[in-house]
């Protein structure tokens, strides 16, 4: 997989305006009603990642949760992370 370059990843985050570059990953913070919701969102996202071999880190604190992306085995960002992010934006 190849690492996208600066102009790449800047396109890309126009079409996930809710996401951002933070330390070199791709992160953004959900929000739901109830702690359970939130579980239930990480339990989609555990299976689509699951699905496409590619984990985000993930961090859960009551109703919020936040996701971070990068392709650690091609040393940045790729197309892979900004399709699970398509795919949590879906899942939310």
């Amino acid at each position: 997989m190849t690492v996208l370059s600066h102009a790449e990843i800047a396109t890309h985050l126009t079409t996930r305006p809710n996401w951002k570059i933070e330390g070199g990953e791709l992160v953004r913070n959900f929000k739901f009603e109830t702690f359970p919701d939130a579980v239930a969102f990480v339990n989609k996202v555990a299976v689509m990642a699951e699905e496409a071999n590619h984990h985000p880190d993930i961090d859960i604190r009551y109703n919020k949760v936040r996701l971070a992306l990068v392709s650690h085995d091609a040393g940045g960002l790729t197309t892979k992370d900004f399709a699970i992010a398509a795919g949590a934006d879906q899942r939310a």
